[in-house]
């Protein structure tokens, strides 16, 4: 879809999703997490928001996204949806949320979803998660699933290194694809996968496939704003492509108001009442 204003367009659902992929049109996807940054995103013409929960990176500075609590996760939630128009919003579900207990993970995605006006959420995981999955799904609220790299799992793994390299994880990742699908996402994102392995499973699922670090023939793409803006000049992963220096921007932007704060240039008699 062609880059448009938020005015007079028609709201991204479900169903706009599935019409893309089976018409062949590609799916963009980006994270916000506050209502100034998603005013602004959904202008841009993305299709997907991602309030993801990378906000604990990006937003908070921790190490890992382990901290994020459900709390977090509907604040900036509500924040996003606020700004948010046109393009679908999505929430990850954060550690802890929904592995293990099938009524915790549905009591917190119906959190989620009332507190924050979102249009779907997201969790990490394969057949480990399908008791949550299918409660969730059968309380009519949408999914979008992620496999491949799952940074909820970065202390089992041990490192963000790409997986499903060697055979046996790929064909495990394969049939937790065609799980997800089975049991009714609408969506998969596949974060840090060989591209041909992502070529496969999007050539044989139905269903919307994105990727991050998974190649060019996937359903769509999805990049952290953060990143993407040139916001965290120390992270420079192979799949990163920086669109802007807004970092750098916002610096010398700084660095200006300060000088004319303390040389009493600013605020000018112009500038005063």
């Amino acid at each position: 879809m062609s880059t448009n204003t938020t005015d007079n367009v028609k709201k991204v659902t479900t169903a706009t999703i599935r019409k893309m992929k089976a018409e062949g049109e590609k799916v963009a996807m980006i994270t916000a997490y506050d209502y100034t940054m998603a005013t602004l995103v959904d202008a841009g013409g993305v299709d997907m928001i991602l309030v993801g929960d990378s906000a604990s990176n990006v937003m908070v500075g921790n190490a890992t996204t382990l901290p994020m609590t459900v709390d977090q996760m509907i604040y900036h939630g509500r924040c996003v949806t606020n700004g948010v128009k046109r393009a679908l919003v999505v929430i990850d579900m954060p550690f802890g949320s929904y592995q293990g207990n099938p009524q915790v993970a549905l009591a917190s995605a119906i959190r989620i979803m009332k507190e924050t006006g979102a249009d779907a959420v997201k969790l990490e995981g394969g057949a480990e998660i399908a008791e949550s999955v299918k409660l969730i799904l059968s309380a009519g609220i949408p999914i979008v699933a992620h496999l491949g790299l799952t940074p909820q799992s970065i202390n089992k793994f041990g490192s963000y290194a790409v997986r499903a390299k060697e055979e046996a994880e790929a064909e495990r990742l394969l049939s937790d694809a065609h799980l997800m699908e089975d049991l009714g996402c609408f969506a998969l994102v596949l974060e840090k996968i060989p591209a041909a392995l992502a070529k496969r499973v999007t050539a044989e699922l139905g269903i919307t496939v994105i990727g991050i670090g998974a190649g060019p023939d996937t359903d769509g793409q999805v990049l952290v704003l953060q990143d993407m803006l040139g916001m965290n000049p120390g992270f420079k992963p192979k799949f990163l492509r920086v669109y802007a220096s807004v970092g750098d921007d916002i610096t010398r932007a700084i660095a200006a108001y300060t000088a004319d704060v303390k040389s009493a240039a600013f605020p000018s008699p112009e500038e005063s009442y």
